[in-house]
């Protein structure tokens, strides 16, 4: 099976797909930042650094051959998010983004479509945007079906729930994979080998600390001396006090209110602030994960882009590229590729 990855990010789903035996052959990025990380993990991926406006699949992506062809990706998810109530309507006109993607879909006609994205699409204009989407899916002649998956019960130390709508252009209803992690992983099995780090800590390349004792970690790091991304958010010496505050699994609320003085009401802070992760769960949803100032579970700092990276199920292997906050950015906004595998395996094994 041969694939194309639309708002393709730094590639998420690509290592997903690649994991399940589909050869990537085109994406679509228009950020700089996303599309060099995509460009330099995925090699024989042929990728347009475009406006998905600007791409008309049969003037960019030529025939793809006899193989069966699966169209996916997400549009940007932010207008749909339940955590970004001023935007989530109508109004905002990233929520609109999805109609190039049923434009593309129109125009290729691929036998598989996957559309990803948060669980808010669901509740967004009373359902109004999956209503579109899923009517479009099926003007077009595709059969559809939806639902939502944590990601930790498919092996991702991490609990994140996503929307899958799959569409079929022969007629095919999928329903959703089997759960495959019945236990789930924690935060202490993705990251307790990675390098020892501390805030603001720069050094990117470095020796791990330890053997990696968990099956998650030995099938993450491979057979890798080092990894690249250790890099940390250099925290001011008034926001790493405020950490020292916070137990696992706390928040904002265990803070000194003389250490949140620069706070106007620090009562109305966000639940998700100053989140210290629990070592013994999966990790809460790692977003933007820097403005949320997710705390590492035992050390007074923030996380580092590569153990974000594993908490998303990143291969180590993978490089992460450009300025701190622009990898933060393609570690956050990613679909987790153990996630994107169990979707893709359902999709293989019915074709």
């Amino acid at each position: 099976m041969q694939g194309i990855d639309l708002f393709c990010g730094a590639g998420g789903m690509s290592v997903g797909a690649e994991m399940s035996g589909i050869e990537v052959k085109y994406a679509v990025e228009a950020d700089p930042h996303a599309a060099l990380t995509f460009r330099e993990n995925h090699l024989r991926t042929t990728i347009f650094q475009k406006n998905i406006k600007e791409i008309r699949y049969e003037d960019h992506m030529p025939l793809m051959g006899r193989a069966p062809v699966v169209l996916f990706g997400g549009p940007p998810c932010q207008g749909f998010s339940t955590s970004n109530q001023k935007n989530r309507n109508s109004e905002n006109p990233n929520n609109w983004l999805y109609q190039e993607y049923l434009r593309l879909v129109k125009e290729s006609m691929p036998d598989w479509i996957v559309f990803e994205n948060v669980k808010g699409l669901l509740e967004t204009e009373s359902g109004y945007f999956l209503d579109e989407v899923l009517q479009g899916f099926s003007s077009i002649g595709y059969t559809t079906s939806y639902f939502i998956l944590n990601s930790a019960d498919y092996g991702v130390p991490q609990k994140r729930n996503r929307l899958f709508i799959i569409g079929s252009l022969h007629g095919t209803t999928i329903s959703a994979p089997d759960r495959t992690h019945l236990k789930h992983f924690t935060v202490q099995d993705a990251i307790a080998d990675l390098p020892e780090l501390s805030n603001g800590d720069t050094r990117d390349l470095s020796f791990y600390s330890k053997s990696a004792n968990t099956s998650y970690a030995k099938r993450i790091r491979g057979a890798k001396r080092k990894c690249w991304n250790n890099i940390v958010t250099n925290n001011a010496a008034h926001i790493i006090e405020r950490y020292k505050h916070i137990p696992q699994g706390g928040n904002w609320e265990n803070i000194p209110l003389s250490l949140m003085e620069n706070y106007k009401d620090a009562s109305r802070c966000h639940t998700g602030i100053y989140r210290r992760l629990k070592a013994d769960e999966p990790s809460v949803v790692i977003g933007n994960f820097r403005k949320n100032m997710l705390i590492h579970p035992w050390a007074d700092r923030g996380l580092s882009v590569r153990e974000a990276a594993r908490l998303q199920s990143f291969p180590d292997s993978f490089r992460f590229y450009g300025s701190i906050g622009f990898q933060q950015q393609q570690v956050g906004n990613a679909v987790p590729p153990l996630l994107a595998k169990a979707v893709f395996d359902k999709i293989m094994s019915a074709t």
